[in-house]
């Protein structure tokens, strides 16, 4: 997990909000509503914490990918992903008592050319399958990505430059962050 990476001490807590896309044609708009959704319905229970939520989406060709829900969609979702470029938006929000902030990060991410048999392959480890366009860069899918423009942690799903960022606005030094002190 990325906040191993850090060295925070994280409670990961599930939201119980839908990741429904359904009705957004904006990418940001979507990424940043789901996150503060998700945030918003965990936060009462911890006050005294930052909470955070994020959500990640992909977009290509003027329309976004969530997960999917079969190894057959991920094969379909990657076919469209292959040799080309897309955008892999992520929103985050921190919720700190009665204060909400929300924000958003786009990296643009370029596949390989690939054939339909390793694409299939690759659908066929569902590894993908609980990941916004079908594919984890952290995981095997490292192998279908040739080029990450920007931040490659907002590929990952957790953009953590603008999170240490936004948790440094909200009151929490980066040195302190740095040393684990909240």
């Amino acid at each position: 997990m990325l906040a191993d990476l850090l060295g925070w001490e994280v409670l990961f807590v599930t939201s119980g909000v839908e990741e429904d896309v359904n009705g957004f044609r904006i990418p940001e708009d979507a990424v940043r509503h789901l996150s503060a959704q998700k945030a918003m319905s965990v936060a009462s229970s911890y006050d005294d914490l930052f909470v955070i939520g994020a959500d990640t989406i992909v977009y290509i060709n003027g329309h976004i990918l969530g997960k999917p829900s079969s190894v057959e969609e991920a094969f379909e979702m990657l076919l469209e992903l292959n040799g080309r470029t897309h955008e892999v938006y992520t929103g985050i929000a921190v919720v700190k008592g009665e204060i909400l902030r929300v924000d958003h990060e786009v990296t643009r991410v370029t596949f390989r050319n690939m054939s339909p048999k390793a694409l299939l392959a690759y659908a066929e480890t569902k590894e993908g399958l609980d990941k916004a366009g079908a594919y984890g860069v952290q995981g095997k899918g490292a192998l279908l990505v040739e080029r990450v423009e920007g931040c490659f942690y907002n590929v990952v799903g957790l953009p953590l430059a603008k999170l240490s960022a936004m948790l440094q606005d909200l009151g929490w030094p980066l040195e302190d962050q740095w040393r684990c002190v909240r």
